[in-house]
């Protein structure tokens, strides 16, 4: 059952739209006068075809492959206005949702069928997601930073289950996203801007042409938003441009993607601390600033009608740094002998650089530890493939074999400083002292080296005209190097093979009914970041300090799905009812997680044996000439197979020895069992349309409480409304209003170490349990101008 939903807090948004003007650019063709189509709440059920493989080039009819998959188009992630691909995720289909540990609108976690796909460290990556053909999972700990993803170049997203041929970390299926260019993008330009609460302001554009054999396609944004909680803001950057080329037989295109972002996420807060101040964070600064290059080189060309290659080729580099403030493990001492100096919790003189000991410099004061990191990644790679559409004995077939390669080296380096806490904010500041302690907390520096080799093959051959047997299987090898530049222990080499074999069937029983059903493989590699923080004696803080290098085995899964899909056209004007109802169980062995540590804000990765995610979800959409609808409703039974002990950290339910048992059967946190979401739009007039979106979603556990022995995150109900109106044949305007009714309403809990931290708002809190809350009511608005 949904638990009970949070009442409503006070309303407060606005609303806010300028104009902009549009830029002439002279190689372009004349742009075609044209119309802004409404926006209607799905569009994806018209799809008829999709990828078999990441690169672009092998689509296939997607009735004829044994699994489930799901489309979104440039309209379906247009729906609120501008074009927003986190929100289509999460509202527009089922198997996915989202939650928000750090705080920030620009840095969720993806959740896709009980697997997860999120930008930050210590989260075990579970989802593949490729642009282009390329993988955009960051090789250091296979991470995806969603800021830098420029939502208005995106052309379509496809949402595919388990299916090996998709490489590493495709356990709960992958995200295929295809871009733009001049070639499958109107010629002509776009221009929006848009902003209202919490001071946010967005503008974007894009513009696409042709001549001859030859067009382009550039993109932009820019958005600031200042947040609605305490040192919240976000600030965003991107550039996508592609300059292709095509004849009858080939098509070639190079395209350059720059983003940069600085986002500040106050990440989670105590309720007894949120219960006096909504807006107030707990221990600050949480901030992330990424930096993103890319260029990438594709193409395709057709030998025959049947035969074809597919290829691409791409450089990025991509640098993090991570400012992290929590509460202190070092505090004054309490006894006599080391008076005058930190001591950390087992009353052990606290060192620093060169093993001197650190005095208690703030006199007893109020103390804070500053975790920061730095990440430069240069990655580079290459992939082909061959897709082959033949008859083979008089039977339908459509083959894809390729081979992929990816590399890698990164540079990572951490440091802990020990500083003094603001009393009412709770805000590190310095200059600090630098924390070294061996075993503990260490300065890092590590340089990693990467190699990851992929060999695939896909076959769907058609029994029968309505039978259609699909085969595949991809052979992945990962080579990851760690080399300790302090001269400690962080130092090593890990190979890891396997090859992951995939079979099913599907059969049309009717123009309106396919049924399916198949079995997959896939597995993981660890990371870099997880070697590199693997045991108890080598845990890691949450912002990810390394300090050991022992083993772990790589995770593989085993996916069973059946379903039943299908379209009913209601009458000649191509109305329709479109339904995917399906069933999916994964079995993941050797599964890594995040387990505490007895010291405070330390925690490390391990195997701990099986873990099981299955249930249902359905999906049905209806089409008609004014309006449209869709229902999405999701069941997820995600559950540990193994038992394992783990350190209770800030858990209340720890037992004497301050551990928490977990055992088989208990569920696995953050994953909601139960989630409903929907959409209407209608055609209010010929200019004018409007609609509503909903997300039902019912409570999970807190992570930190993987034993279950504490009561769930609340379940919650938000509603969202958006209305455009074509004023002009080239202007539009548009609105939306983010949680309709106001509800305070939690995406993430965790515990916190309450009782480390003076709150000044709440000074007698001691509840550990600490959620990331989400905004409240919020109005906005803008103009788009097409040309």
């Amino acid at each position: 059952m949904l638990s009970k939903l949070y009442r409503r807090t006070e309303t407060r948004w606005g609303l806010f739209a300028v104009c902009l003007g549009c830029p002439a650019v002279a190689f372009a063709q004349t742009a075609t006068t044209t119309t802004t189509s409404p926006v209607y709440a799905q569009d994806s059920e018209d799809i008829t075809v999709i990828g078999t493989s990441p690169l672009p080039g092998s689509s296939i009819d997607r009735n004829r492959l044994p699994a489930r998959t799901s489309v979104l188009t440039q309209n379906s992630l247009s729906s609120e206005g501008t074009p927003d691909l986190l929100h289509a995720l999460d509202t527009q289909l089922a198997g996915v949702s989202l939650n928000y540990a750090s705080g920030s609108p620009y840095q969720p976690t993806v959740m896709m069928n009980g697997f997860e796909a999120s930008p930050l460290q210590g989260v075990a990556q579970g989802v593949a997601v490729y642009m282009d053909g390329i993988r955009f999972n960051q090789a250091f700990g296979d991470t995806v930073n969603w800021d830098l993803i420029p939502d208005m170049a995106i052309s379509r997203v496809a949402v595919e289950g388990s299916n090996p041929v998709f490489g590493l970390n495709a356990l709960g299926g992958a995200l295929n996203i295809n871009m733009k260019n001049g070639f499958n993008t109107r010629a002509g330009g776009e221009a929006d801007m848009s902003g209202g609460s919490f001071g946010k302001i967005q503008a974007e554009g894009e513009y696409a042409g042709r001549r001859g054999n030859t067009a382009f396609y550039v993109a932009a944004r820019e958005v600031h938003e200042d947040g609605w909680r305490d040192l919240q803001s976000s600030d965003i950057q991107s550039l996508y441009a592609d300059l292709g080329w095509k004849d009858e037989r080939t098509e070639i295109h190079g395209n350059l993607d720059l983003a940069n972002s600085v986002l500040n996420g106050p990440g989670t807060s105590p309720i007894q601390l949120l219960r006096a101040d909504p807006k107030a964070q707990f221990t600050a600064p949480n901030l992330m600033a990424n930096k993103f290059i890319q260029f990438g080189l594709n193409g395709r060309h057709e030998f025959s009608q049947h035969l074809s290659i597919q290829g691409q080729a791409f450089y990025s580099y991509f640098q993090q740094r991570v400012l992290n403030g929590n509460a202190a493990n070092d505090t004054p001492c309490d006894d006599s002998e080391n008076a005058g100096l930190l001591c950390s919790d087992d009353d052990t003189p606290s060192r620093t650089v060169g093993g001197g000991t650190i005095p208690d410099f703030l006199n007893g004061g109020m103390y804070s530890e500053m975790d920061q990191q730095t990440t430069n990644t240069n990655s580079y790679g290459a992939s082909l493939q061959e897709t082959f559409t033949h008859n083979i004995f008089g039977f339908k077939n459509h083959e894809v074999a390729g081979v992929s390669y990816n590399g890698a080296q990164t540079m990572f380096s951490a440091t802990s400083l020990i500083g003094g806490l603001t009393p009412y904010t709770r805000v590190y500041y310095g200059p600090g002292v630098v924390i070294d302690e061996p075993g503990d907390n260490v300065p890092v520096r590590v340089s990693v080296s990467d190699t990851y080799v992929g060999a695939f093959v896909a076959d769907t051959i058609d029994i029968t005209p309505r039978l259609s047997l699909t085969g595949s299987a991809r052979y992945n090898f990962a080579e990851i190097n760690l080399h300790d530049q302090n001269g400690g222990d962080l130092s090593g080499n890990h190979a890891y093979g396997r090859v992951n074999p995939a079979a099913g069937l599907s059969y049309r029983l009717t123009d309106w009914a396919n049924i399916y059903g198949g079995y997959s493989e896939a597995n993981r590699a660890p990371t870099p970041a997880e070697l590199s923080c693997a045991g108890p004696e080598n845990s890691c803080s949450l912002a990810n300090f390394f300090v050991g290098d022992p083993d772990l085995k790589q995770v593989v899964a085993r996916t069973y799905e059946a379903g039943l899909r299908g379209r009913f056209l209601l009458n000649k004007k191509h109305n329709s009812l479109s339904y995917d109802l399906g069933l999916f169980r994964t079995d993941a062995d050797n599964d890594i997680v995040f387990i505490n540590s007895e010291t405070l804000n330390r925690a490390y990765f391990a195997n701990i044996g099986g873990t099981r995610r299955q249930g249902a979800k359905v999906h049905l959409s209806l089409q008609l000439s004014r309006w449209s609808a869709y229902l999405n409703y999701t069941y997820t039974k995600a559950t540990y197979r193994s038992s394992f002990t783990e350190d209770a950290g800030s858990n209340p339910a720890a037992d004497a020895d301050g551990d928490v048992t977990v055992r088989r059967g208990n569920r696995l946190p953050g994953i909601p069992s139960s989630k409903l979401t929907g959409g209407v739009d209608m055609r209010i007039t010929s200019i004018w349309t409007a609609g509503f979106d909903f997300d039902l979603q019912s409570g999970q556990y807190l992570y930190g409480d993987e034993a279950n022995l504490n009561s769930k995150l609340p379940g919650f109900f938000v509603l969202n409304f958006h209305t455009a109106v074509q004023v002009l044949p080239h202007l539009q305007v548009f609105g939306s209003i983010a949680n309709l009714t106001n509800r305070r309403y939690y995406t993430y809990g965790t515990f916190s170490p309450t009782s480390s931290v003076y709150l000044a708002q709440a000074p007698n809190a001691t509840n550990p349990r600490s959620y990331s809350p989400s905004a409240p009511i919020g109005g906005f608005g803008g103009i788009r101008v097409t040309f």
